[in-house]
């Protein structure tokens, strides 16, 4: 029995202990601070929670429950009892926006019965501003394996309430029939009543504003190769319910329905709420309450190059890709990452040479693969060899033996148990090799840089590529960048690919997409979008024609971080947030509105008299940096224009 299973069991074992007699059909759990608390109900036979916050309700009863080729878990349930305790998770994760995760919370599992015997068991975790929750159970009478087949969770907020989500795509549309891939556009403000795009629901994370009671993200977390990913339905006039995925994905194969083996549990669903974005931008709770599977030598985390995002499928070539990793060289990144088609482009034996040769330069190369096998028409390779575990590991001893330590590996579509146990079989006989894996074209991530500690990373956002397909996204790149601190990159690490300095998205700066915003807006997304591991999109054009203080910036600027702050902001407005690395802090924002904004930013993590550099444009539209002294860190006043940004560096 793996360790996971043992502890499930083991809590399920415990309470039966704890659970001598009946209990009333209501319990409350407040968080440590008492701010936050869980109303759980079960009149009728059905349970429900609310939550509020402050002594405002922010999520209004709402329906609990699963039902299973076990038995039915959602209503004719007699509530049996409570177990309290508390729960205490302190420890290192060195890839996510906070280099220690301290989390305390109070901890209650409720223990039900159906009408046919069937037990299982809600366990609750509630700290300040956060709260994750889970379905406990064990074995069934004889029975030792389920399928979950759907679940009535669900997430009723009050009726005022305005929504930042992104819609489900249909199954198997998009570029070669390879959706959903988390690429959609998100709503801005829009009442609950807004059907989604596709009349699928919406993928996770999902942003709401509860007027002026404040904000609440929900999510979930600790989704490995034993369960399925989900997903909240349409708005049923009530709230949103949880969605497992649709029968059609990954080319109809796999069973949407989870199977688990009992004892077992869900995934942790995550509510993030408070009064205002702040605990929304810092909260850990994507990793708090998991494990880490396993170990890995490898710890690959930086900087890198990337031809294909602006010099497209034609840079794929011998001599292209050493220009990258002179870049690489020269900006002192840690790689170049050679995208698809270089195996029938270059070829192995070149690709052995330009290895060598990024060795000479100091620096090194990562490869791209397809994940594809039989859920898609992708043409692009290496096709067919991430999907089987024969091929898998042949190539994986290929890649080590060359000194290859980064792959990036693309093209998944689905949220199926089979998909994310293709997921975890890659990262895991990655990490066997010393390897570590970024993912693009898939899933969000749900607590995976705890859980897998080679894992580097994932795209699920509508990313910079659509800047140079779409001169309509380069319009609207500053609206959308101020979402994703708020939303997708609150809850895990996000793969972007951005940072263009290039002002038109092309070969030479030439013809394509004209960029919307200044030169330090795009060093502020540097900042703003998280990931341990950034492909920034430079090109040997923007090294030379590019601000020198520019350049120099993106030569130094971290991509691992030890804390996060919430300083100002609203999604689809604006945003600033500062990241401190060691000592030095970086603080930076961004503008989508259509007019100049004037703030007063409260930096009092600063002392009084810190010196700093400001990355800005000036009056006239020129770029620069310009040296400060912060007299009253609590008072920094700064004025963006529209599509313009800034950034603090501490000195």
């Amino acid at each position: 029995m793996n360790n996971k299973i043992r502890c499930i069991g083991l809590i399920l074992a415990a309470l039966a202990l704890a659970c001598t007699s009946s209990s009333a059909t209501a319990a409350e759990i407040a968080s440590p601070d008492s701010k936050t608390v869980v109303t759980l109900s079960c009149e009728g036979g059905v349970p429900r929670y609310a939550v509020s916050h402050k002594g405002v309700v922010l999520i209004e009863p709402s329906r609990l429950g699963f039902t299973a080729d076990t038995g039915n878990y959602t209503d004719s349930l007699t509530h049996l009892c409570d177990s309290t305790g508390t729960f205490h998770a302190k420890f290192a994760q060195d890839r996510i926006k906070h280099s220690t995760v301290d989390f305390k919370a109070n901890r209650l599992v409720s223990r039900y019965r159906n009408n046919s015997g069937g037990e299982f068991a809600i366990e609750w975790l509630v700290g300040d501003n956060d709260i994750a929750f889970r379905y406990l159970i064990p074995v069934q009478g004889e029975r030792h394996s389920a399928v979950v087949e759907s679940e009535s969770t669900s997430f009723a907020f009050p009726s005022f309430t305005t929504t930042f989500i992104t819609p489900q795509s249909d199954p198997m549309i998009g570029w070669k029939r390879t959706k959903p891939s988390y690429e959609e556009n998100y709503t801005n403000d829009a009442p609950m009543t807004a059907p989604s795009e596709y009349g699928r629901g919406y993928t996770f994370p999902a942003l709401f504003h509860v007027g002026d009671r404040g904000w609440v993200l929900v999510s979930e977390t600790g989704v490995d190769g034993s369960y399925c990913a989900s997903r909240l339905g349409e708005f049923d006039g009530q709230g949103y319910k949880i969605e497992y995925p649709m029968a059609a994905e990954n080319n109809g194969n796999g069973s949407a329905a989870p199977g688990i083996a009992l004892p077992g549990a869900t995934p942790w669903r995550t509510i993030t709420l408070g009064s205002s974005l702040k605990p929304i931008v810092e909260t850990v709770i994507p990793w708090a309450p998991l494990p880490s599977l396993y170990e890995a030598d490898t710890r690959t985390e930086g900087k890198g190059t990337w031809s294909w995002i602006l010099w497209q499928d034609g840079s794929i070539n011998f001599d292209d890709q050493k220009l990258f990793i002179d870049l690489a060289a020269d900006m002192g990144y840690d790689y170049a990452l050679i995208d698809c088609g270089w195996d029938v482009n270059i070829g192995r034996e070149g690709i052995a040479r330009l290895m060598d040769y990024a060795r000479s330069k100091g620096t090194s190369i990562a490869l791209w693969y397809s994940s594809s096998g039989w859920w898609n028409d992708i043409t692009q390779s290496p096709v067919d060899i991430m999907s089987r575990p024969i091929s898998r590991k042949k190539e994986m001893k290929w890649l080590r033996d060359l000194g290859v330590k980064t792959i990036k590996v693309d093209f998944f579509g689905g949220d199926k148990q089979e998909t994310m146990r293709l997921y975890e079989d890659i990262l895991s006989d990655a990490a066997d090799y010393g390897i570590s894996v970024i993912f693009h074209g898939c899933t969000l991530p749900r607590g995976w840089e705890r859980l897998y500690p080679n894992y580097v990373g994932s795209e699920a956002v509508l990313a910079s590529e659509n800047l140079i397909f779409r001169q309509d996204f380069c319009d609207a790149e500053a609206f959308n960048a101020t979402l994703h601190p708020f939303i997708r990159n609150a809850v895990g690490s996000m793969e972007y690919g951005g940072t263009l300095l290039n002002r038109r998205l092309a070969k030479n700066n030439e013809g394509g997409n004209i960029r919307r915003t200044s030169d330090a807006f795009q060093l502020a997304t540097a900042i703003l979008f998280q990931n341990p591991l950034q492909n920034f999109a430079l090109t040997p054009e923007a090294y030379r024609e590019a601000p020198a203080e520019a350049i120099e910036f993106m030569k130094e600027v971290p991509t691992t971080w030890d804390e996060t702050v919430y300083i100002d902001g609203y999604p689809g407005r604006y945003v600033v947030i500062a990241r401190r690395k060691d000592t030095k802090w970086y603080i930076a924002g961004v503008n989508a509105l259509p007019e100049a904004l004037d703030l007063e930013l409260d930096l009092s993590m600063l002392d009084a008299g810190t010196k700093a550099l400001l990355y800005s444009e000036n009056k006239k539209e020129v770029f620069g940096r310009t040296g400060l002294t912060l007299k009253n860190p609590a008072k920094v006043k700064v004025s963006v224009k529209p599509a313009h940004g800034f950034v603090i560096e501490t000195i």
